[in-house]
């Protein structure tokens, strides 16, 4: 569900209305090919990833994602702002996903003012593979585009 508009993410199947929530792959080298940002909460996997506010883009909430969840600021977005959405799950909501580099080795996961603790219980920069393992089937798209767009198999660079 590569590129799909705003439009579109705004009705389900059978033309209800979405939750829109944005979110990074975040990846970053290592010596031994590229790493991924992955955030668990409870024993679900994920992105760094949360609802699009009022007046605010996707692509802004998820940069603002990033850095709540992951304090994650130092980003780059060399490939562009392409996107991949998930099929709607969850009641119909829709998680738009874009790809971002960082340098940023350590990851803090700050407390959340609303639940008074970290909304992650762990993070990991895991390998394409590990990733693939780790994450839920709805995220195994996402992955995959992402994997793409860095044009490689999990190793080297582009």
């Amino acid at each position: 569900m590569a590129g799909r508009d705003a439009r579109s993410a705004a009705k389900g199947t059978r033309g209800r209305a979405t939750t829109l929530s944005a979110g990074l792959v975040v990846v970053r080298r290592a010596d031994d090919g590229w790493r991924v940002l992955l955030l668990r909460a409870w024993r679900n996997w994920d992105f760094p990833k949360g609802e699009v506010g009022p007046g605010e883009t996707p692509l802004a909430a998820a940069i603002r994602e990033a850095a709540e969840e992951a304090s994650i600021s130092d980003l780059d977005f060399r490939w562009g702002e392409g996107f991949c959405e998930t099929a709607p799950y969850a009641g119909g909501k829709v998680a738009r996903y874009y790809l971002a580099e960082t340098a940023q080795e350590h990851v803090t996961l700050p407390i959340s003012p609303e639940l008074g603790r970290p909304e992650h219980h762990e993070w990991r920069w895991a390998s394409f593979e590990e990733a693939e393992k780790l994450l839920p089937p709805r995220l195994k798209p996402v992955l995959g585009w992402a994997r793409q767009t860095l044009g490689q198999t999990g190793r080297g660079w582009p």
